[in-house]
């Protein structure tokens, strides 16, 4: 039962494997789940929209479902909620993960609608997340991302005291993580930050401006304390061997 199952998740996993101290009791409890979620993705049938294999949670609602798209193994938790409404679409990867009571809605206003979100390939997103699509989000492949995540790719003009704030409108410049990342969990990006390829985001930042590739950043507000590539020693640092 073990080969069988591993080889089951394997198609969706390819890394795969079931550590020894785990019981055939864990094993069985597991796939009667993975079993209840692809049977709930099926009645995606209902709506006229191929599954591609899509394991689902209790509860997950899909709004606006014209304007979403997503690739093979779709695996969402439970109490999650897309919104497809938008002038560009929400687009999930294959293999993508969502986490449970997660909102990934890319607008709510009829008046005007938000741009898009775009999550890549192999893409694993903790539980409680909240991504916004109004200025336009885009994470690309093989980031993962810890709990209570949140995207805003807009931010409320506030400039004139004399008129509420609600009524000033909205700035929308966008947001865009870059492939490879590790992002902790309760990490805010604010709107017009780009995170580059590789970066590592500690736990709890707040990302008010654009890190480069394969940066360590963290604190409120975020700052590069560190880089991932190794620097080269300079030639002037080094000191004459002794005769």
């Amino acid at each position: 039962m073990r080969q069988l199952f591993t080889r089951l998740v394997r198609l969706r996993n390819p890394d795969f494997s079931i550590h020894p101290a785990v019981g055939l009791s864990g094993v069985a409890g597991f796939g009667w789940r993975t079993a209840r979620a692809l049977l709930r993705g099926q009645l995606l049938w209902l709506r006229g929209r191929n599954p591609h294999g899509a394991m689902l949670g209790r509860g997950v609602r899909f709004e606006y479902l014209g304007s979403i798209r997503f690739g093979q193994w779709l695996k969402v938790g439970e109490q999650v909620r897309f919104s497809g409404l938008s002038t560009g679409g929400l687009q999930l990867g294959h293999h993508v993960s969502i986490g449970a009571f997660s909102q990934v809605i890319v607008s709510t206003s009829l008046q005007a609608p938000g741009q898009y979100i775009f999550i890549g390939n192999r893409v694993g997103i903790g539980e409680f997340a909240y991504l916004g699509g109004g200025g336009g989000l885009r994470i690309d492949d093989d980031c993962i991302i810890g709990q209570y995540f949140s995207c805003h790719p807009e931010n409320h003009v506030h400039a004139d005291v004399q008129t509420a704030i609600r009524l000033q409108g909205t700035t929308q410049r966008g947001i865009h993580i870059g492939a490879g990342c590790w992002i902790g969990s309760k990490v805010t990006v604010l709107d017009g930050v780009s995170i580059g390829a590789g970066c590592v985001v500690a736990a709890g930042a707040v990302v008010t401006r654009s890190l480069p590739d394969n940066c360590v950043a963290a604190g409120v507000p975020a700052r590069v304390i560190s880089s991932r590539v190794a620097r080269p020693v300079r030639a002037a640092h080094l000191q004459p061997e002794p005769a």
